[in-house]
């Protein structure tokens, strides 16, 4: 495709000039764009997982996943939709995880189900169903990352994120 000079008529057909019509358009929509990274679930856990080592608070929403590291050295993997989590890191430890991705799925083999009681984030096991409550956490947070999830997505939409194996 040949260039268009800034003294040739504007493609899109006003009749202008390009340099007085669509020109600036063009420059201002290439500075804005910004190319976009590929996350995956299991980079950002490896870097959650460093963040617990370091005894380091992180916080981060992705879509419907919280990544979340605590001071204590704690790391969760949080899904909202339905409140499912993987304890990643434990006391500055950092836990084997069993994650699969492809370009179209992410498989999470979730260790524990969450939920915010009274301001305390609470997991229920799924091997031994232990319930345990963490005072601290940023319970709050979740809890409106919850709210916000469910406000944006149909639930329809939020139905089909989870396929059955």
């Amino acid at each position: 495709m040949a260039k268009i000079g800034r003294n040739d008529p504007c493609p899109c057909g006003s009749g202008q000039k390009y340099k007085r019509c669509c020109l600036d358009k063009q420059e201002a929509n290439a500075e804005t764009q910004v190319p976009r990274q590929k996350v995956t679930v299991k980079e950002e856990v490896a870097i959650l997982q460093k963040a617990a080592v370091n005894k380091e608070e992180t916080l981060k929403i992705i879509g419907v996943f919280i990544f979340l590291s605590t001071a204590g050295g704690d790391a969760w993997l949080l899904e909202l939709t339905e409140q499912d989590a993987l304890l990643v890191a434990k006391g500055g430890k950092k836990i084997k995880t069993e994650i699969t991705e492809n370009g179209e799925t992410i498989e999470v083999n979730w260790s524990h189900s969450f939920k915010i009681i009274n301001n305390n984030f609470v997991t229920t096991a799924y091997a031994d169903k232990a319930v345990e409550t963490y005072d601290g956490y940023p319970a709050a947070t979740i809890k409106a990352a919850h709210r916000k999830i469910e406000r944006n997505f149909s639930s329809q939409l939020l139905d089909s994120i989870h396929v059955d194996s």
